[in-house]
């Protein structure tokens, strides 16, 4: 079974939060067409999109065209709202979950899905979590950061504990990057903001003791993990000649295998590198559908990488999606 682990969707009705509440920060979906709309944001283009990101049906048939099975389907980041007052931003996750859930509902062999919730408070968080683990949600998606806070904030070490308690698995995808005053030309913020983002998010988590302290907690992270991966060694030194600054019982690279990573690094030398730093089964086939950086087909990295065993293949399209996101418990069959 071919499970793209990594796709994206928004719903063509997401009320407009702009005329309700007044502020120009909040997206809104501009449709042009049948078959396109633009997404804006404070009056000004953040993405032309075509009808794949919100039907449903138009997915399937890409789906069957492309050889996957399954899509596993997550909010749009810029959608995440973290700055906007908690009880709005949860309004819109609530919106977004609830039409996600439905799609599940409705295609259940085509999608399964992730949630968004309201960072900026991690009680109202973890309610919300809770309510997408009763709509059968298969886990959340959060961003790198909160409102430029690390995800080492003390106020979300509550979150991630419950995240774990409820085996609800976490995909970190980036948002809201660094250095934006410095790369808003030539789309950087695209190319080099948003794998560094991802690395000081994984390096975060594993430093401040998250992991140490929730060794259960399912964490998958975008793009391959960014720069983390090449930046590990580095961190390992950091740890190691600062004995004053540790946190942990552990170097870093200890706590790195427990994550997970999608495949898009749209190179099969990258990919290799991957495999052998965290192992086949932490690698998950994603390929960020259906925008303009995505990979196509789906796996085709993978698939041309051929070194790899039929098992490994396996594993890597397929069946770790279906571990990580815990697809058995909730009635996702092979």
């Amino acid at each position: 079974m071919r499970i793209d682990f990594h796709t994206h969707i928004y719903p063509l009705n997401l009320p407009n939060f702009v005329e309700k509440y007044g502020n120009d920060k909040w997206p809104v979906m501009e449709q042009k067409c049948s078959c396109g709309a633009d997404i804006m944001v404070s009056g000004n283009l953040f993405r032309e999109v075509t009808d794949q990101v919100w039907d449903s049906k138009k997915r399937i048939e890409d789906m069957k065209k492309e050889g996957v099975d399954m899509q596993v389907i997550s909010p749009v980041p810029v959608t995440f709202s973290y700055w906007a007052p908690v009880e709005q931003a949860l309004e819109m996750a609530q919106f977004q979950n609830d039409f996600i859930a439905n799609i599940v509902k409705d295609y259940p062999a085509h999608f399964a899905g992730l949630g968004t919730v309201p960072m900026q408070d991690a009680e109202v968080a973890i309610a919300e979590m809770r309510r997408c683990k009763e709509l059968g949600l298969a886990g959340i998606e959060i961003g790198t950061n909160v409102n430029g806070e690390n995800l080492d904030a003390d106020y979300l070490l509550p979150f991630f504990q419950a995240a774990e308690e409820l085996e609800m698995p976490l995909f970190i995808h980036p948002w809201e990057t660094m250095a934006k005053d410095r790369t808003p030309r030539h789309n950087f913020m695209y190319t080099v903001g948003m794998p560094s983002e991802t690395a000081l998010a994984a390096a975060s988590l594993i430093w401040s003791g998250v992991m140490e302290k929730c060794p259960n907690l399912k964490v998958c992270f975008a793009h391959g993990g960014g720069s983390f991966a090449y930046i590990l060694p580095r961190l390992d030194q950091g740890w190691d000649v600062w004995p004053h600054l540790r946190l942990t019982e552990h170097p870093p690279s200890y706590y790195a295998k427990k994550f997970y990573f999608d495949s898009l690094v749209y190179d099969k030398d990258n990919f290799a590198f991957l495999l052998e730093r965290f192992g086949h089964d932490k690698i998950i086939m994603g390929s960020d559908y259906p925008f303009l950086l995505r990979e196509i087909n789906p796996g085709k990295v993978i698939d041309e990488s051929l070194q790899l065993s039929d098992e490994v293949k396996s594993a890597v399209l397929g069946e770790n999606a279906r571990q990580f996101l815990n697809l058995a418990k909730i009635g996702v069959s092979k």
